[in-house]
């Protein structure tokens, strides 16, 4: 169970069911000394989430604006033709 403020200042407390899997993982990175308890790793895990935020990507919108725009304009190849041209550029001594 995990405990978080709510927004009256008390703790609620929230059940959450893990896979097997899970759990074993967890369980190991506490025993390894990374985490204090399984509290305290979830509680990491999703604060981490939660710092994912759309902005990360915002980088990659004018590269897929850019592509867009090669799109309309027809300037497209297959996808063998890009493969072709990858494998390519990757046999050229450097």
């Amino acid at each position: 169970m995990l405990a978080a403020p709510s927004q009256k200042g008390y703790f609620d407390i929230m059940t959450v069911q893990l896979s097997p899997e899970q759990q074993r993982w967890l369980e190991v990175q506490v025993a390894a000394g990374h985490f204090e308890s399984l509290e305290q790793a979830v509680e990491v895990a999703v604060a981490d989430l939660m710092a994912m935020s759309e902005d990360e990507l915002d980088w990659a919108k004018p590269l897929i604006e850019a592509g867009l725009a090669q799109l309309e304009r027809g300037e497209v190849i297959s996808g063998d033709e890009a493969m072709a041209s990858l494998k390519a550029s990757l046999r050229r001594p450097r």
